[in-house]
């Protein structure tokens, strides 16, 4: 397996080149909620981005949404694209931004994979995320789907 070179946006401080990189692998993704580079721009500073390549090509990214409320539950993405699917890419982007959400002291993780992509959606099943809920945003015709990690089922615990 190719080991990624990961490459962190830093908020505020992220160039446009790499939020124009991090925004095509999302677009590409999530053709339903197309985001800008503002939209880009304003996660980075509230969310922690990052980009992967291997080899010198741009083959996903990720997103750790912070934990929040009473639960501390902190949301994790990994993305990768179509044509770098099952290389393990997925695995080193998903074991990072977990990693990340537990740094950050998340007790609850949850991921988010619109229904379209069936590939995200048996990765996060297989990771032991079971779903949660199945909705529409405003206008869109496929819905998201909400999944939270199995602690139990995760790490083969009774």
């Amino acid at each position: 397996m190719t080991d990624l070179d990961i490459k962190r946006l830093d908020g505020a401080a992220a160039g446009d080149e790499e939020l124009e990189a991090w925004r095509h692998v999302h677009n590409t993704i999530i053709p339903t909620h197309l985001l800008s580079l503002a939209d880009v721009r304003e996660r980075a500073v509230r969310n922690h981005l990052e980009l992967a390549y291997a080899d010198g090509v741009l083959v996903g990214n990720s997103t750790v949404r912070p934990p929040e409320g009473d639960t501390a539950t902190a949301t994790v993405i990994a993305r990768v694209l179509a044509e770098h699917r099952r290389r393990g890419f997925g695995e080193q982007l998903y074991e990072r931004a977990l990693r990340r959400a537990r740094e950050l002291d998340a007790r609850v993780i949850e991921t988010c994979v619109l229904e379209s992509n069936a590939d995200g959606l048996r990765f996060a099943l297989e990771h032991g995320f079971v779903e949660t809920e199945r909705y529409l945003l405003d206008g869109d015709t496929i819905p998201w789907i909400d999944l939270r990690l199995d602690e139990a089922a995760s790490t083969g615990s009774p």
